[in-house]
């Protein structure tokens, strides 16, 4: 089977940064910097991005803008990240120290072949990315002679003590720059990626896994929805791609900043005009949700549980942890229906609190109305996550409706 554009984005993708920089060449729209005077003209397409890891795509309508919908998803995903200065030694062995890049399941990580990836700072001030693929590197499990009880007890993780890698039986210093090969280093940010690539799965490969399906599905179908868009005589169209949504989004490339509030402002001129634009705007937050998991359905709410090839799911949460009210989802639902695009309902068992997104945050700091969408997945926060090829398919054609 010829391999499918989604896996080909998704193996150019091990960070944030490669994802950025992969979507910024698919688009081909024309960059803006934000040091920039901006002259903007309609019906034309625009790229702006900050810290090379947010990247924001727009489309002007042809006339005044009058309305405006955004696509909103993230680049990061659950990761182990380098220390600053990771290498050390124990009986002569190298190790790389890591630490935990948000929340992710810790024992997927052991015994899995790993790369180096992510962005580094060179002396001249620059940055450039880098993707060790010539040389995996794991980190061991320990056999169970030494450990008796893992079966019964569970494998209990020390994010300090169990999460370093052996990258060599003998030590010697400075090893990660040379093995990058880009002389002296100012600075690195750089993770640990799976090395296994994507694959289908199931008597009728209608399953994908991979590693960063969270959330590099949705990310891709904004994309391809902004990508395949025609230009509106009057909506402003935009898809946002944020990182740090898994440490909490509070940072310059975070939804947390105010960053879109004060892009929507250069790109509307005046703020009495802004503000009409944003009452009858719409922002739809796209990251992956629970899909009901046939061997925990006791982990599920009977009633309110997305399942796996059904179609998009729509978040609810009472305390507004998903950003998503009835009257903007029946719209939603509405256009779903009109265009016979499978979507469901989700909502967490009451006694399980849910995740967060970057709904919640960019309703708040934008005030645009908004609305928490998705597509189920198992293993959510795994080194290998799995999602229906159908749901991909329904997300991507809803988004295009949307816009």
């Amino acid at each position: 089977m010829p391999e499918s554009d989604f896996v080909r984005f998704l193996k150019s993708s091990p960070t944030a940064y490669h994802a950025a920089r992969e979507i910024r060449e698919r688009l081909s729209f024309a960059d803006l910097h934000e040091k920039d005077r901006w002259k903007l003209e309609p019906g034309k397409s625009y790229c702006v991005t900050r810290g090379d890891s947010l990247v924001v795509a727009f489309r002007l309508p042809k006339k005044t803008p009058e309305k405006s919908t955004l696509l909103a998803s993230h680049l990061d995903s659950p990761a182990l990240k380098l220390k600053p200065h990771p290498e050390s030694s124990s009986h002569d062995i190298g190790l790389l120290s890591t630490e935990n890049y948000g929340a992710p399941l810790l024992h997927t990580w052991l015994d899995r072949d790993l790369k180096i990836a992510g962005r580094v700072t060179l002396k001249n001030g620059t940055t450039q990315l880098v993707c060790l693929d010539k040389f995996p590197i794991s980190i061991p499990n320990l056999a169970i002679h030494l450990n008796r009880d893992v079966t019964e007890k569970g494998l209990i993780v020390h994010k300090q003590d169990h999460l370093k890698i052996p990258f060599t039986l003998k030590f010697h210093e400075h090893a990660l720059e040379k093995q990058i090969g880009l002389g002296p280093l100012l600075g690195t940010d750089l993770f640990l990626v799976s090395a296994e690539e994507p694959a289908l799965l199931g008597f009728e490969q209608d399953l994908l896994a991979a590693y960063r399906l969270d959330n590099l599905s949705s990310a891709y179908a904004c994309l391809e929805a902004m990508k395949n868009s025609k230009v509106s005589e009057h909506t402003l169209q935009m898809a946002i791609f944020w990182d740090h949504e898994e440490i909490g989004s509070t940072s310059y490339v975070g939804a947390g900043s105010l960053f879109i509030d004060q892009l929507l402002e250069r790109i509307i001129g005046n703020r009495e005009d802004l503000f009409r634009l944003k009452s009858q705007s719409l922002c739809l937050s796209v990251d992956v949700g629970h899909g009901f998991h046939p061997n925990f359905s006791d982990k599920y709410d009977p009633a309110n549980s997305p399942e796996m090839g059904k179609g998009v799911m729509v978040k609810f949460n009472a305390n507004q942890k998903y950003a998503t009210d009835s009257l903007h989802a029946a719209h939603l639902i509405q256009l779903a229906e009109a265009k016979k695009i499978p979507i469901q309902k989700q909502a967490n068992r009451s006694d399980i609190p849910t995740g967060s997104t970057v709904g919640s945050i960019m309703a708040a700091n934008v005030g645009i109305p908004t609305l928490d969408i998705g597509i189920p997945c198992w293993a959510m926060h795994s080194i290998r996550e799995t999602v229906a090829l159908k749901d991909m398919e329904a997300l991507t054609a809803l988004l295009e409706a949307s816009l």
